[in-house]
């Protein structure tokens, strides 16, 4: 059977006509290259049939209360995350994995009141975090901590804790303020003689009161080498004490017999 070929001018109007299918986009979203727009659709998750080539995806307006582990898809070239105005309650610590690309992450504006360290540890290039407008009372400073490449941190809108609690994220913000934003609008909530009063306007004589009570090793040594003694001892003395109330009673008897012998005899 002989072959034949298609002239060149055909060839390449048929490829006009027929163009590569496009990268994969989420019913939900709309799409162009390299972004994912998937704000203000009702999701209740992260779509999951991202295109690989991502670099930016907004989530924004949505009710997506919980990140759990590996709630993306694998978005190596991922560099803005935009969640803010959700419901996020939780994030897992594994929930951000394979996001390291990430530059730029926003979860302001929802329900946030504890996080920890290893959730974003897999973010090693990030350079803002938008933490702003959630209910953290108080942040480890191992958070910030995490993110080597931190330029920009944001806790604005916050309902700080304003407690010995704070003192190690006071100390971490004092010595990073070229990274925090909007320090005027970091505000005590509780206690209420506080409410309202910036935490940036601390000094270290307002922390003199807050004493480190974690124990050594040497301090728990101590503690169960004495704790049975004391125990041992206080079982002596209780028993010596009652010897000498029974001896007491006992000689009172003697002394009252002697005066009164028939009335012992009696009895």
């Amino acid at each position: 059977m002989g072959c034949w070929r298609l002239p060149g001018p055909v060839l390449g109007l048929l490829l006009l006509l027929c163009p590569p299918a496009s990268a994969a986009c989420p019913a939900a979203c709309r799409c162009s290259p390299g972004e994912a727009d998937c704000s203000e659709r009702g999701l209740l998750e992260v779509p999951w049939s991202l295109s690989a080539n991502t670099s930016t995806l907004w989530l924004a307006y949505n009710f997506i209360t919980v990140l759990g582990p590996r709630s993306f898809p694998p978005l190596p070239g991922l560099r803005l995350l935009s969640l803010a105005h959700n419901r996020l309650e939780l994030i897992h610590p594994q929930a951000l994995l394979g996001l390291g690309a990430l530059r730029e992450l926003d979860l302001s504006h929802n329900h946030l009141s504890v996080l920890t360290p290893d959730t974003f540890r897999p973010l090693t290039g990030l350079a803002t975090l938008n933490l702003g407008s959630n209910r953290l009372g108080q942040l480890e400073p191992g958070v910030p901590g995490a993110l080597p490449q931190l330029r920009a941190l944001l806790l604005q809108d916050n309902p700080w804790v304003c407690s010995c609690s704070i003192l190690p994220l006071w100390r971490w913000l004092s010595h990073n303020r070229e990274k925090v934003r909007e320090k005027s609008l970091l505000l005590c909530r509780v206690p209420e003689q506080l409410n309202k009063y910036p935490i940036m306007a601390f000094g270290d004589e307002s922390f003199r009161q807050c004493q480190d009570t974690s124990l050594s090793p040497q301090h728990y040594i101590a503690f169960f080498t004495i704790g049975p003694f004391s125990f041992m001892a206080s079982i002596f003395f209780c028993t010596f004490l009652g010897s000498l109330v029974v001896f007491y009673h006992g000689l009172r008897r003697e002394s009252h017999c002697w005066r009164r012998p028939r009335v012992c005899r009696v009895h």
